[in-house]
């Protein structure tokens, strides 16, 4: 019964999903496509990672609008038009190492644009709850091997970290000035290193490995020793939909939540490129690291106790499940087959849940 009634509560539901054109916002726009929401988006007119989103031919399902995050009176404007009762704000700039070459590109899209968004629920009635993406990032890491909780202090070692930090301060000023007054429900996510079919954004390993597979070249890997808590894409965004489902219906859960992979995921890179080769069934890779390289944390895990207690969320994957589900994807992708991937990906996924 109560899957039935996770399946028909998205039914005509209005949804603004801001960053719908990236990996992350396709696979949730998709999902929300199969759910039966009505679906807008809001993303830049041209976006480097919009391969998925094309290819699903996603344009065709929802509204789709474009303009900039860091504008706030474009965004206004439609946010007006739809007047959305669930937001999924993914619109950001989420590299780390770009954070180095474009610091305030950076911060205008994840600070700024957070901020433009917060306004925009505060001044559009229609908004009941919204779930305001960050990352796993926002933490002060400290490298201590310690999986951190959604009540650490926030940090930031380089400009991508720290404005995913103060995104999550902005929430929580919003959430204490006005939302609770309004009765608005807004809480932030917190995910790990997601990977999955269709994700070609630069700098990312699962999209090095791929290209490199291809082509028949060594994969190069930087930084082999670091751990991350690995993750398929369909594990956050199910978390996410949960949160914004159940924020509506007992009208509370607004808070911050890590939505994690369990301890079974937390991998070094080498350990995670030596199982995508083994899924793959061949390849090399090659340790590309050299001295003076951009700071990347060494050491990071989360605790998702707290989503599990209370949500009843917990991740279902293993690591070599969600590598063979990215595999999946990606070669369904080189043979126009990826949204018939997808599909059946998500509805396998439902049916654990």
């Amino acid at each position: 019964m109560e899957d039935m009634e996770r399946l028909s509560f998205w039914i005509g539901k209005k949804v603004q999903v801001t960053g719908h054109t990236g990996f992350m916002g396709a696979w949730l726009t998709q999902w929300l496509t199969k759910l039966d929401a009505e679906v807008s988006g809001y993303s830049l007119k041209k976006y480097d990672n919009d391969t998925l989103y094309k290819t699903l031919k996603l344009k065709k399902k929802i509204k789709d609008y474009r303009g900039n995050i860091g504008d706030y009176n474009s965004f206004k404007k439609v946010m007006d038009k739809v007047r959305p009762e669930i937001i999924f704000h993914l619109a950001a700039q989420p590299l780390v190492r770009k954070s180095y070459d474009n610091p305030l590109e950076t911060i205008q899209s994840n600070v700024v644009g957070t901020a433009n968004v917060l306004e925009a629920i505060r001044n559009t009635k229609s908004v009941k709850a919204a779930v305001i993406v960050t990352s796993d990032k926002c933490y002060k890491n400290l490298e201590t091997g310690k999986g951190y909780m959604e009540t650490d202090p926030m940090g930031g070692h380089d400009p991508y970290s720290a404005s995913k930090g103060c995104a999550e301060l902005l929430v929580d000023s919003y959430r204490n000035s006005f939302f609770r007054g309004q009765k608005k429900l807004v809480s932030t996510a917190r995910a790990g290193n997601v990977i999955g079919g269709g994700d070609f954004a630069k700098d990312r390993l699962m999209t090095d490995c791929i290209k490199a597979l291809e082509k028949g070249e060594r994969i190069r890997v930087r930084n082999p020793k670091s751990t991350r808590p690995w993750q398929h894409v369909l594990e956050p965004v199910e978390g996410y939909l949960t949160l914004a489902e159940k924020m509506i219906k007992h009208k509370r859960y607004d808070e911050a939540w890590n939505f994690g992979p369990g301890v079974n995921s937390v991998y070094t890179v080498s350990e995670v490129v030596d199982k995508v080769i083994k899924n793959w069934g061949s390849g090399k890779w090659a340790d590309t690291s050299k001295k003076g390289d951009k700071h990347e944390a060494k050491l990071l895990n989360l605790d998702i106790t707290k989503a599990k207690t209370q949500l009843g969320w917990h991740p279902k994957l293993k690591i070599e499940e969600a590598i063979a589900l990215t595999i999946e994807g990606y070669k369904s992708l080189k043979k126009g087959e990826i949204k018939e991937t997808i599909d059946k990906q998500i509805e396998e996924y439902e049916a654990m849940l």
